[in-house]
């Protein structure tokens, strides 16, 4: 059971990833029916956001501050106060998104567009560790890795969907 919990924590874009999916799921078992593309779309829109955004955030804004020695091995880093920063970019990203879940077309844009930038810098960063300093730590090379490329594609992709349905929150 540790190892799970471990796991879990680790990976945290993961599970919250699939936590979104799940309450998701939940949220369209229990909406009126009938039950369109539209609606499914911005089901999954508002949990990607609400979890993969501003929880995901807010969790690495804590393990980067109050637990930065610890995230610094995890990641195969020395310790730095540059992880503050770190902290208070991921806070910032997290209150963003979870305005946004309620929000407009364009808050939406802006809690995604935000932090896929800065994950895929950190994911070419973490590419050049792989290749220059031979680091494999998981937490640089593991699941957040691949998270960090294909999370923000997860996210365009549904705020492209649900725009294309033209239900729920517009601009």
């Amino acid at each position: 059971m540790r190892d799970i919990i471990v796991f879990l924590l680790s990976n945290f874009t993961l599970t919250l990833l699939v936590v979104g999916l799940a309450a998701s799921v939940i949220s369209l078992l229990l909406a009126a029916r009938p039950l369109t593309k539209a609606h499914i779309y911005e089901a999954l829109l508002f949990y990607f956001i609400f979890f993969s955004i501003g929880v995901s955030n807010l969790y690495n804004f804590i393990m980067h501050t109050a637990f930065s020695e610890m995230t610094a091995r995890f990641i195969g880093w020395a310790d730095s106060p540059f992880q503050l920063e770190v902290g208070f970019a991921s806070l910032g990203f997290s209150l963003v998104g979870f305005l946004a879940c309620w929000r407009s077309f364009d808050m939406r844009l802006a809690a995604i567009l935000g932090p896929a930038f800065f994950l895929w810098g950190a994911a070419s960063v973490h590419v050049y560790q792989m290749i220059a300093a031979h680091n494999f730590a998981p937490g640089n090379a593991g699941v957040v890795f691949w998270t960090d490329i294909f999370t923000p594609a997860i996210g365009f992709g549904l705020l492209w969907l649900q725009r294309r349905s033209h239900v729920g929150v517009r601009s």
